[in-house]
């Protein structure tokens, strides 16, 4: 089973139809899609707006492959099941997120084994196609090294001087910005 995730803020509707046709033209009905609030009705995918975390987990733990936005979610549940993934990011530009933070996800991890970074459609259905080259992700622990988690809690429990007050600069009262 192939699972397409496309998360739950925004349309992803570019990539939902084009794992679609390319399931309609290949006959697949083992594609299974998180579409979130799409416009898009498919004609192959079985499809769904969302579900409990706990069933979706259980999908993707039993999917081959995962086609996904650019979000990390995806992108580490991929390394943590040992999954190929597809990730295709959003482009603001065509409404589809808020900023390009996506696309610079894609950039950091289109190294990584297991994780396949498409820009556009054509790169989506040239990697559809290509099913038998995938590998899988060599994996990810879903917890923190031990070492970070201690340097973390060192850090939370560490005693600081009760004088010290820290303002953030966008929080800075009225009397002490007129004082500029």
């Amino acid at each position: 089973m192939i699972l397409v995730s496309v998360g739950t803020q925004f349309p992803f509707d570019r990539l939902i139809s084009t794992v679609d046709m390319w399931a309609v033209e290949n006959g697949r009905t083992d594609v299974m899609a998180q579409t979130g609030p799409s416009g898009y009705t498919p004609q192959a995918l079985k499809c769904f707006d969302m579900m409990s975390p706990d069933k979706f987990r259980k999908l993707q733990s039993e999917a081959e492959l995962l086609v996904a936005h650019a979000g990390m979610g995806s992108i580490l549940t991929a390394l943590e099941f040992r999954k190929p993934i597809i990730i295709m990011p959003r482009d603001h530009t065509r409404g589809e997120h808020r900023n390009e933070h996506q696309a610079a996800t894609a950039a950091r991890f289109s190294n990584t084994p297991g994780l396949y970074v498409v820009r556009d459609e054509a790169e989506l259905l040239d990697r559809l196609n290509h099913l038998s080259d995938m590998v899988a992700s060599q994996g990810v622990s879903r917890k923190a090294p031990e070492e970070f988690v201690s340097q973390l809690r060192a850090f939370i429990e560490e005693e600081r001087p009760s004088s010290r007050v820290w303002t953030l600069p966008w929080r800075r009262s009225e009397s002490s910005a007129a004082k500029r």
